[in-house]
């Protein structure tokens, strides 16, 4: 079977993947997540956050070729993880995740989205540094199809976000674009709107793009859903 190598979003952790992953290990993967730089048990300086220390964190957890799943903004670490060393990805999963061009941050391509959700949700840092959730958002933004108790185990999990590295543009070619790539959308999403995520994926082949109904939150409100998709994506690689 496969190793999936799992990548969190924006103020999240490795723990957002708790209901995930025995839901791979149940149909016989490897499964692990990790905290990047300045998250979860990661502590780091918030200046010393960049996109390439987020990309070299993901290649440091990857020993054999794994399929890397970046969950919203970790479809810019995992890309760029990608560009410096395809042989250790077997397959990259966006999951209603950012798909980056080259040239472009991820600041940028939030802003020429149809709509801007996050905007009332998110709240500067005094520094200017970095943004966290806003605690009276967390359930319409991120949750609102997850189950009781939910909301309570990410508020005392989340962490504030690191600007410096959504706001730097990707440097993607050759070796980026030689690795495999599938992407699955949230239809009732509320932080990266379902229409841009379906303009993102404009020319992908079909088979390599698909649609879960819910928040931005899957592996939370449907994880043996994801878990199944996962699996059917990999199988594809077998």
């Amino acid at each position: 079977m496969s190793e999936f190598l799992l990548i969190h979003g924006s103020c999240h952790g490795a723990w957002c993947w708790r209901d995930l992953i025995p839901a791979l290990q149940g149909l016989g993967h490897t499964a692990r997540a990790i905290d990047l730089p300045g998250h979860g048990d990661t502590p780091c300086p918030i200046g010393d956050i960049t996109l390439d220390a987020y990309a070299k964190a993901i290649l440091q957890a990857i020993d054999t070729p794994a399929i890397v799943v970046g969950h919203s903004m970790a479809g810019f670490p995992i890309s760029a993880a990608a560009e410096k060393a395809p042989e250790k990805i077997a397959r990259l999963v966006y999951l209603c995740a950012y798909a980056p061009r080259n040239g472009v941050s991820l600041t940028e391509m939030r802003q020429e989205a149809p709509r801007q959700p996050l905007l009332a949700a998110i709240d500067k840092t005094p520094d200017g540094l970095g943004f966290t959730f806003r605690d009276d958002k967390l359930a319409e933004a991120l949750y609102h199809d997850c189950p009781d108790g939910t909301v309570a185990y990410a508020r005392d999990r989340l962490c504030v976000q690191a600007i410096k590295p959504q706001a730097t543009p990707i440097s993607l070619g050759a070796n980026y674009a030689s690795v495999p790539k599938s992407y699955i959308r949230c239809a009732g999403d509320r932080a990266i709107p379902p229409e841009y995520q379906r303009s993102m994926t404009e020319g992908w082949p079909p088979e390599d793009v698909t649609e879960m109904p819910t928040s931005h939150s899957p592996f939370f409100s449907a994880p043996n859903d994801l878990a199944r998709r996962l699996d059917r994506i990999a199988l594809d690689l077998t």
